[in-house]
């Protein structure tokens, strides 16, 4: 079957993982077709780590088919959705985890949440937030685990890299998470990845959350995509302002919201051989807010 691969996937060709992946992907896209008997288009340009392709069920349900790249980030992403059981997130219609394939609802119109002010998105995110912290526990990873995670690999990313940032940035991150992480509060679900492009204009629901990458961790966390993402502005006002109304309005701990946002940042600032110059600097505007 022809699998046609959308620019935003091209960065696994780099990887001889990422090479086998795509070889597979014809296979994997066959299958899933025949076993749900799908109607399939266009892969979405816009898919950076999944082949998602728009599909149509035998009874005439728009879904959307995803084969996800297998990373570690969304492995447990079927079983969030299934969490949340469409309260504030798309629905798992059908998973196929041996072939990493998700067949999910489809969002109509599916405009993203960027496209409105960036006052009026976070009107909609602070909606949504709260019916998305539900009582979690295995077999999700704890943040906990993931920020030691990232915490080991930072200074050797930093210097592979060839220390694309100042140290004081990276000895800030290391330290934050170093405090937060055994001093959380109420462990529930959260998504590391819940920034405005992730978040759709939908029928059943105005908005819908998509592509989650879900870890099991305080309340602090959950909004920290938001904070540092430049979907609704990238400068340091910008950012001051989203710190500001995501803690005050859903009864945050404005300095623990900070301290996660400058900790995973520059844990996210580098990828593989590729530097984020984006998340270096909301992490350095964080850093130096106060």
């Amino acid at each position: 079957m022809r699998c046609d691969i959308p620019e935003g996937l091209r960065w696994v060709e780099r990887t001889e993982a990422g090479r086998a992946w795509l070889a597979e992907l014809p296979g994997r896209l066959a299958h899933c077709v025949a076993r749900w008997e799908l109607t399939v288009g266009p892969p979405f340009a816009y898919a950076f780590a999944s082949l998602a392709l728009p599909a149509t069920l035998p009874d005439g349900t728009r879904a959307v088919l995803k084969l996800q790249y297998p990373d570690d980030d969304s492995v447990h992403e079927a079983t969030a959705l299934a969490h949340w059981d469409g309260r504030g997130a798309i629905r798992l219609l059908a998973h196929d985890a041996d072939r990493r394939a998700l067949l999910v609802e489809r969002c109509d119109p599916g405009t993203p949440l960027h496209s409105l002010t960036a006052d009026a998105a976070l009107d909609v995110a602070i909606g949504l937030l709260p019916g998305l912290a539900v009582p979690a526990g295995a077999p999700f990873t704890p943040l906990a685990e993931e920020a030691a995670g990232w915490a080991d690999r930072m200074p050797g990313n930093w210097r592979r890299a060839g220390r694309p940032y100042e140290r004081r940035l990276l000895d800030a991150a290391l330290g934050l998470l170093a405090d937060l992480a055994p001093s959380q509060g109420e462990q529930v679900l959260v998504n590391q990845d819940l920034h405005a492009g992730n978040v759709l204009a939908a029928g059943r629901e105005p908005w819908l959350v998509i592509d989650p990458k879900p870890l099991v961790g305080e309340r602090e966390f959950a909004v920290v995509p938001l904070v540092r993402g430049a979907e609704l502005g990238h400068s340091p006002a910008a950012v001051r302002h989203r710190l500001d109304r995501l803690s005050a309005e859903l009864g945050l701990d404005r300095e623990r919201v900070r301290g996660w946002a400058i900790g995973q940042t520059v844990a996210w600032s580098i990828g593989g051989d590729q530097v984020f110059p984006g998340n270096v600097e909301a992490a350095r505007w964080l850093l130096d807010e106060m």
